[in-house]
Order: C-alpha cells, then structure tokens, then sequence
C-alpha cells in the first residue's frame, strides 16, 4: 500500500536553513579567529654550557741559552729546527784563559802537597826528639826523688826545661801542618772552581726541544750571560714541542666555574683537527685592565704537529647537567625582574607561567621550577599574544644547536 507523501512547504524549508546557519556561525567564527602558534614540548635534556675563547699556540717551555763564560765558538753542533736532548751539547767555547789557570792551579796544587809532606815530617822530627827529651827528664825525677842529693837540682831543671820546649816544639810543627793541610785545601777548591768554569766552555741544552732560532756561528765570541755590563747575545733559543701552553682570558663572569681538571675541547682549523685537553693552571686573580683571568691548558703533542704560533678555539665545559628539564630559549621572555613562559594548556587557551631558570645553552634553558615535562610552550612570535586567549597550537621542528654559544668569546 502506497503511503502519502508530505509535501513541505518551501517557504518552511528555507527557515530552516538559515536558523541552522545562525546557530553554526559563532562557532565558526571563533575557530578561525584563534591563531596558529609554534609551540614545543618540555622534555628532559642533557645541557651543557661551555665557554669557547681563541687563542695562540705557545711552546711549553721556551729559553734563549746563553754562554755562562765568555769564549770562541770553536764546535757548534745545531741549527735551525735541530731538536735536542737535555744535556746534549750545542756547541763548544774555546776559552784559553781558564785552560792556563788550570795549569796553574795544578802545579799550585802540587807545591802544597810538598808544603803538607814536608811538615808532616817535621812534626814527626819534633815528636821523636820531645819523647828523648821527655824520658830523659823523667829518669832524673826519679833519682831525686829515690836518692836525693845524687843530681844536682840545676840538671833537673835544665832538663824539665827541655822537655817543655820539645812539648812546645810539637805543637808548634802541628799548626804548621794544619796550615799547610788549608793551604792545600783552598788550592785543590780553586781548581774545581776553575775546572766548574771551564766545563761551561760545553754549552748543553736544558731540556728536550726544537732550535727555533740561532744567533751566532763558528768563531763569534760569546759574552758572559751574567755580565749586566754587556751585551749579551744567546746562542741559540729552545723551544719545548712535545707539549703547548693555551693561554685562555676567560671573562670575569666565568671565573666561578673554572676548575683545575676541567675538560676542555681544543680545536685548530688550520689542521682541521679537535684536541682532549684540562686545564691545568690558573691565576687566581682577574686583570684590572681586561677584566679576564690567565688560564692555561696543556695541549699535549707526541706527533709534533702542532707549531708554535698556531691558533686554536678552546671549548671549555662550564655546567653539565644529564636529565634536566629544558625548553627552547626562544619560549623565556623577561618581563622586569620576572621570567616568563606562555603555556598552551588542554584546551587551546594561553596561560603566562613564571619560572626559575638554570642552566643555559646556545638553544635550551633548564626549568627549575614553574613547568612540568609534556608541557606545551610557546616558541614563536609571542606580539600580539594575551593570557587565556585561544590558539591553535603547532608543535614546531626543534632547532638544531648553533656553532656559537652565548658564553662564545672571540
């Protein structure tokens, strides 16, 4: 059986249309007023933060070597990039002063020695004749006292007055040995002073290195080094290679956080090549014309392919912190004395949160407290933006980390 049809009026029909648009357009209207915002998540990171400072290469230990007495140069055994051993000997001085004296000294030497036989001989003279002389008088001693009257007492006398002078005599052959014995002493002392002299005729370098430069050749005549009233030229300057200093001034800011043993990342651009290194020294005291303290660090060097005169970049790691709570350093913004964060909470609105900050890097800070990890942030153009306004969030690609770092100083 056919049902009838229900005819509907137009007129109703087209009421209906535009009632259900009047209820849809506030809605609609809302959705596309809300913004896009890039926005990224709080997640837990590893930061670090590091201070990177160009610097020149310089040798660990660099001398000029001086002749300690004057003289020819009669060897010369270096040159330019000649690399040496402590001890090993650059070059020899002819120096026929010192050889004369030595000579000198010698047969100086031998003319005590007879001096100091010679006397050693008379005390035993003197010391044989007081012992005669001594028994004599005690035999007479003893025959005035066991017969008296038997000697007469003038012998007696004339006796114990030869045993004193032969006791005197004695002791006086003694000092003239004594003397004899300094004399020899300070003879044989000259010589090894002479001889100490004479041995810096051989000039040996004082640790092991590279001759980086030369000054003077066969035949010059080399100056005594410790003459203030002349004008000394070095022989040859020494540099030590196997090991360079890094002088780094790091900014008064970051002298908290420097420590001895600290890691530090050396790299050279002219051999394309990063370096393990610590630091190994510093100052302690900050420069009050640059407001920067001395700081080293030993850059080992066992293939020799650093150089003297290099630049490198030292990275040096200031905070390390695993696990830390970090958002983009694009989503803080400052407001006076406050730090503030825009949060895009569940459902789409805009909360401004204050934290507290730690750690900084080139692109994250660490969130001590004001936030929680899932948490969403504004990362892009915040002008324009206001508390629990609408948007819609878009989670932005993570930036990559820039080469520089804000603690970089050139």
């Amino acid at each position: 059986m056919n049902r009838p049809t229900l005819l509907v009026p137009p007129f109703l029909a087209l009421l209906a249309l535009l009632s259900g648009c009047e209820k849809n357009e506030p809605v609609a209207a809302a959705e596309n007023t809300a913004p896009d915002v890039a926005v990224a998540k709080v997640a837990r990171k590893t930061l670090d933060r590091t201070l990177t400072v160009s610097s020149e290469l310089v040798p660990f230990q660099v001398i000029d070597v001086y002749a300690k007495e004057s003289g020819f140069i009669r060897q010369l055994f270096v040159d330019y990039g000649s690399r040496v051993k402590a001890g090993q000997v650059l070059a020899i001085l002819e120096i026929p002063e010192l050889e004369v004296q030595l000579r000198q000294d010698e047969a100086t030497i031998r003319n005590a020695e007879a001096r100091v036989n010679l006397a050693e001989r008379e005390v035993q003279r003197a010391r044989a004749q007081a012992n005669v002389l001594h028994l004599q008088y005690d035999r007479l001693a003893n025959v005035v006292k066991e017969k008296p009257g038997l000697v007469a007492q003038q012998e007696v006398d004339d006796a114990q007055g030869k045993d004193l002078a032969a006791a005197a005599n004695v002791d006086a052959s003694q000092a003239n040995l004594q003397a004899a014995q300094s004399d020899l002493q300070a003879m044989q002392a000259k010589k090894e002073h002479d001889k100490v002299l004479f041995d810096y005729a051989r000039i040996t370098a004082p640790f092991d290195g590279v001759v980086t430069q030369r000054y003077a050749n066969l035949g010059t005549l080399m100056q005594a080094g410790t003459s203030s009233s002349t004008q000394a030229m070095p022989l040859v300057r020494i540099s030590e290679d196997q090991k360079f200093r890094l002088v780094i001034p790091v900014p008064e800011s970051y002298v908290p956080m420097i420590h001895v043993g600290s890691p530090v990342e050396v790299r050279v651009p002219s051999l394309n090549r990063t370096l393990p290194g610590t630091i190994a020294r510093f100052s302690t005291d900050v420069k009050e014309d640059t407001r920067t303290m001395h700081t080293e660090v030993d850059v080992p060097n066992p293939d020799r392919s650093l150089v003297e005169g290099q630049y490198a970049e030292a990275s040096i790691t200031l905070d390390h912190k695993e696990g830390a709570l970090a958002v983009p350093l694009a989503a803080v913004a400052r407001n006076g004395p406050e730090t503030i964060v825009f949060v895009v909470d569940g459902s789409g609105k805009l909360d401004a949160r204050r934290v507290t900050l730690g750690i900084q890097t080139a692109t994250d800070a660490e969130i001590l407290s004001g936030l929680k990890e899932g948490d969403l942030v504004v990362t892009g153009d915040r002008g324009g933006l206001r508390t629990g306004q609408m948007v819609h969030p878009k989670i932005a690609a993570e930036a990559k980390p820039d080469a520089a770092d804000p603690a970089k100083e050139q």
